[in-house]
Parts: C-alpha cells; sequence; structure tokens
C-alpha cells in the first residue's frame, strides 16, 4: 500500500503563509497522480489543487493566484506553498493519491483517489 505522511500545517495571522509537505512511501504511488484536497468543519471535502499526468498542474478558483503546488521526485515530496492565507482557509488539509487525473482543470475528484493522508490541520486567524 502507498503510505502518505503530511506535515507542515499550524495556525498563522491571515496573510501568512504555511508550506505543506506530503512524503509519499510504498506501492505504486509514482504512476499515480497526487493532489491537496481539504475539508473545514461542517463541509464536505473539496480538492485544492493537483497534479495531472502531463505534470499540468489545476488549482480550485478559491486559491488560484495564492496557492502553488510542487513536487520533488527525488525525495518522493508533494508541497503546497500556501501565500496570503485567509480564514476561510482554514481546514484540515489531505494529501491524496490516485487514477491521473485526480485534478483537472480547477476541479479534484475524490473518486479517483486511491490513498489519504492522515491530514494536517491549517488555522487562520
Amino acid at each position: 500500500d502507498v503510505q502518505l505522511v503530511e506535515s507542515g500545517g499550524g495556525s498563522v495571522q491571515a496573510g501568512g503563509s504555511l508550506r505543506l509537505s506530503c512524503a509519499a512511501s510504498g506501492g505504486t504511488y509514482s504512476s499515480m497522480c497526487m493532489g491537496w484536497f481539504r475539508q473545514a468543519p461542517g463541509k464536505g471535502r473539496e480538492g485544492v489543487s493537483g497534479f495531472d499526468s502531463d505534470g499540468s498542474t489545476s488549482y480550485a478558483d478559491s486559491v488560484k493566484g495564492r496557492f502553488t503546488i510542487s513536487k520533488d521526485n527525488a525525495k518522493n515530496t508533494l508541497y503546497l506553498q500556501m501565500n496570503s492565507l485567509k480564514p476561510e482557509d482554514t481546514a484540515m488539509y489531505y494529501c491524496a493519491a490516485g487514477d491521473c487525473p485526480v485534478c483537472r482543470g480547477g476541479y479534484c475528484f475524490r473518486g479517483r483517489v486511491r490513498y489519504w493522508g492522515q491530514g494536517t490541520q491549517v488555522t487562520v486567524s
């Protein structure tokens, strides 16, 4: 099985920045597409950003221009740089790996996710 371990969450004031990391191991994650989802209290899990099979990136409209997804294949790590954070970005953030595309054209597809991380909390006040 694939293991995904997130880190980098925390509490920050509005306008601040955080960088989330997701370390991947095991299984065949290298053949999968990876992305980030988030879930705020009382709300459903929504897609934030992800890679498609051709390396292109996708962002939800709510984070476009503020968040940047990247990956370091040598370190088997996925990142999410979050700038200009807003209180509405407060949520548990989850790393995901699944069948491509997990995210495309601004949309992410929960049904294509095969593996989830345990989540890392981001709180913006």
